[in-house]
């Protein structure tokens, strides 16, 4: 890292189009101004780590897949009955995916806690 002390309008260059100004000084805050062209992105860092963040809770939170006895549970619940719909509107219900294997396996949890055992 290089490590520069500068005075109010001083400047450092970066590159051959990146230029730093320091703009003014005010106890502990120091105004910076930034001249870059336009295809440069320039973030402050702690509104760029806060984004990150974001971005990772939100993948976080869509690729946690669903518990299978909710989505099950919501395919064999009958719907309350449907509103009326709008005059005109022809569109089909969303499509909920799952897989077969899932179905087979909630079938079978099913049938085994309501099975009755019989003595002989």
């Amino acid at each position: 890292m290089l490590v520069l002390s500068r005075r109010v309008d001083q400047r450092i260059r970066i590159g051959d189009d990146i230029e730093v100004v320091v703009l003014g000084i005010e106890g502990d805050h120091v105004k910076l101004g930034i001249q870059a062209p336009r295809h440069i992105r320039v973030l402050r860092h702690e509104l760029l780590v806060g984004v990150q963040e974001e971005n990772r809770l939100a993948a976080a939170a869509a690729a946690a897949p669903l518990p299978i006895d909710a989505v099950l549970t919501t395919l064999t619940t009958p719907p309350a009955a449907p509103a009326a719909p709008a005059a005109g509107d022809r569109s089909p219900a969303p499509a909920v995916e799952v897989p077969l294997s899932a179905v087979m396996e909630h079938r079978e949890r099913e049938s085994e806690r309501s099975a009755v055992t019989r003595l002989p």
